[in-house]
């Protein structure tokens, strides 16, 4: 009998990729392997996001584009946030879909699946216990806990993904320790929340963070809420030796924050960012931003422009606000006309592009320590995998391993790097 294969296409977020890998997990106890094309596959299963209205769409047409290349008798599944969120919607939307199935549904795909949608939009089965193959690359995404507690106006998660459930800690070891990675990626929608539902503490993350670093070389952190990040949050992340800092801010303009049920404004960012700065020189920064939130203004806007060019960090997104159906935000009047959002938008990234390339110009000259994820391509503690710059390195720089170089050149957001000539510490 002939092995059966599966294909699995991943949208979306780091967390998304995690929970794909799970899934993969999953797939392989049943039976499965990979197989090396789509068209190839026995089993197409495509796990969706369903963030804003530009993921939904990706998602459908992601899902109809597969359907086109899957072989004439593979089974196409659909999971993910689109599943979870709009399960009913899509089994009727979309008739090419053998099955919808959100998180809430396990992914068995021993024999033909049926069409039934997954009812509830919370998930009753998490993935996060699940396994998953050992890594790929020389670093991983590692997902800490699911759902979120915050009612952020503009936010749809907690809806569909349920109140957050963090993890043991032991489970999480256990799975960087199985993953044999060298850098690990800790990622939840709420991060620095971890372990506050499970009643151990407001502040877990900080000793879920220093086990992990005494077990692998990098260990990185994505998506901070500035509230929790506190003077010994910093302090951990600092020792670890990568200090990078995802914060969600979202935007500064206190009037807006408060129309977005979040916390802080520019002047608290600015003090927190310079006083992590004032630690560590060398720490990078990465944020991100929405435009266009109900009842945003001019003044509101160019607070933003000026909280941007004075706060200089290295990485920073920009994206369109999005209305999304029960949330705080979609019941709002004073909607930005989508020309107006654009205009403000490239505004932004134009400015945000300046700076970002200023300052990977002010890193010509430097040594620095990278992890070289494939040939020719390196990071160092500046950069996310998938989601910042890269560096560029000598081609025999072995893959998986640390070296210092030194940068010659920059490129935009990318560096250009050759092997370090002296024994200058790494920048």
């Amino acid at each position: 009998m002939t092995e059966r294969t599966y294909w699995v296409e991943t949208l979306g977020c780091p967390k998304n990729q995690v929970d794909s890998d799970k899934l993969v997990g999953t797939l392989v106890a049943d039976g499965l392997a990979p197989a090396a094309s789509v068209d190839e596959a026995d089993v197409v299963v495509v796990n969706t996001c369903a963030f804003i209205d530009e993921a939904r769409q990706e998602s459908v047409d992601t899902i109809l584009a597969l359907d086109e290349q899957r072989a004439e008798n593979a089974e196409l599944v659909v999971t993910g946030c689109l599943a979870e969120r709009h399960g009913a919607e899509l089994a009727e939307l979309l008739p090419e879909v053998d099955r919808v199935a959100g998180f809430g549904v396990p992914v068995s795909i021993g024999s033909k699946p049926g069409t039934e949608p997954t009812e509830s939009l919370v998930p009753s089965l998490d993935l996060l216990e699940l396994p998953r193959p050992p890594a790929s690359a020389p670093w991983a995404y590692v997902k800490v806990a699911e759902g979120c507690d915050r009612n952020c106006g503009f936010c749809a998660i907690p809806s569909f993904r349920g109140k957050q459930r963090s993890r043991t800690m032991d489970s999480i070891l256990t799975e960087v320790d199985q993953l044999g990675a060298k850098e690990i990626v800790l990622v939840a929608q709420d991060l620095a929340a971890y372990g506050r539902d499970q009643g151990v503490g407001e502040r877990s993350i900080v000793p879920l963070v220093t086990q992990v670093a005494d077990r692998v070389d990098r260990v990185r952190l994505l998506y901070l809420y500035p509230s929790d990040l506190t003077d010994e949050l910093i302090d951990t992340i600092c020792g670890t030796g990568t200090p990078y800092f995802d914060l969600s801010l979202q935007h500064v303009s206190r009037p807006l924050m408060r129309a977005m049920r979040r916390w802080g404004d520019g002047e608290r960012f600015l003090e927190r960012i310079a006083a992590i700065r004032a630690r560590e020189p060398e720490a990078a920064f990465r944020s991100n931003f929405i435009v266009g939130y109900p009842g945003e203004t001019e003044d509101d806007h160019d607070q933003l422009l000026a909280f941007v060019e004075e706060a200089e960090v290295d990485w920073c997104g920009f994206f369109a606000y999005s209305r999304e159906e029960g949330t705080y935000g979609a019941t709002l009047d004073g909607a930005v006309p989508r020309s107006l959002i654009d205009e403000r938008l490239a505004e932004l990234r134009e400015l945000q592009d300046g700076i970002t390339a200023r300052r990977r110009d002010d890193l010509i000259g430097a040594t620095i320590e990278v992890l070289v994820d494939t040939t020719g391509v390196g990071r160092s503690h500046r950069e996310a995998p998938e989601i910042d710059g890269i560096v560029t390195v000598p081609s025999e720089l072995s893959v998986g391993e640390f070296h210092h170089v030194e940068v010659t050149n920059a490129e935009g957001p990318d560096l250009i790097a050759e092997l370090a000539s002296t024994g200058a510490p790494p920048a």
